[in-house]
């Protein structure tokens, strides 16, 4: 129902770039700009400033942005508004996550989702937690799925989970002969931490603070951006890093990875968020509640 040249504009303000846009349509360049030149004439005003290479918005491009957020979801919500009146799950779910659960929970929760209702367009936006619940309250996403309590006004969250967070370390390493770790003992060993803004991180450092630790007295060494990379470091002996239980199954399995229990043990809740002012659909409703039932299975 929205207008193509806005769903192109906003393809290409998330992306910055002709070239990308491109590929997230499945249009050549040209028309992805000529669509965007139709837009430009239509306000009388230039929306991207382009110059060596690059593109960035300008200001009535932001302000253009941040309509095109709220009329493509519009456009969405009625899709699923007349589908439901029809009887029919169906319609586009786009969904946020953050790094840990898209790739070792998520997965499995949206295959089977899919075979239930194969009519459901489900499109996953991965970021840390931070970002996610950041894109929720800007609409730009239905519903997140994070590893830390929202902090941004206008949003709900709800408990969807509990997972365990472990020590892992290369086999050979010497935190592997022990049969579990306190905090304070970990100041003595090298460690590889998640980025700021992940709800791994802020779980991990909140935890050492109530344990009367500094996080400033930790032998960092460096700081990443995904488990998988938090895993690849480690397994070169570098030091320790802390991770859900479920994103090392694999690798203890094979003996690539050790993963030592802390003590006091570290929990932590998943959490849904959505925007607390939005209409939720009957198929945002069913996908929260099978969503719950699943992370609960999966984390147990």
């Amino acid at each position: 129902m929205a207008d193509r040249r806005l769903q192109v504009f906003h393809v290409v303000a998330r992306h910055l770039s002709f070239t990308r846009a491109a590929e997230a349509l499945f249009m050549t360049q040209p028309a992805v700009t000529f669509q965007i030149r139709q837009l430009e004439e239509q306000y009388n005003t230039r929306l991207f400033e382009r110059r060596h290479g690059s593109i960035s918005l300008t200001p009535a491009g932001e302000l253009v942005l941040s309509y095109a957020e709220r009329i493509l979801a519009l456009s969405d919500e009625l899709d699923t508004r007349l589908a439901e009146m029809t009887g029919e799950m169906r319609g586009p779910l786009v969904l946020g996550a953050s790094t840990t659960i898209a790739e070792f929970m998520l997965p499995r929760v949206l295959g089977e989702f899919n075979a239930l209702y194969p009519q459901v367009r489900a499109r996953l936006i991965v970021a840390n937690s931070e970002s996610i619940a950041a894109r929720v309250a800007e609409h730009s996403l239905d519903l997140g799925l994070i590893e830390a309590p929202e902090k941004v006004p206008g949003l709900t969250s709800e408990d969807c989970g509990e997972d365990e967070l472990v020590v892992i370390c290369a086999p050979d390493y010497p935190l592997a002969a022990l049969r579990q770790v306190g905090p304070r003992a970990l100041v003595d060993y090298e460690y590889v931490s998640r980025e700021p803004g992940s709800g791994t991180r802020e779980i991990t450092d909140a935890y050492f603070r109530a344990n009367r630790v500094a996080v400033d007295d930790l032998k960092t060494q460096m700081e990443l951006g995904s488990p998988e990379a938090l895993k690849r470091v480690v397994a070169t002996g570098l030091g320790f890093a802390i991770v859900a239980r479920a994103v090392v199954d694999k690798e203890i399995q094979l003996g690539a990875l050790v993963a030592i229990p802390l003590k006091p043990p570290l929990k932590r809740s998943l959490y849904l968020v959505q925007p607390e002012d939005r209409f939720r659909s009957r198929l945002v409703t069913t996908f929260i509640q099978f969503a719950r039932q699943k992370l609960k299975e999966i984390t147990t």
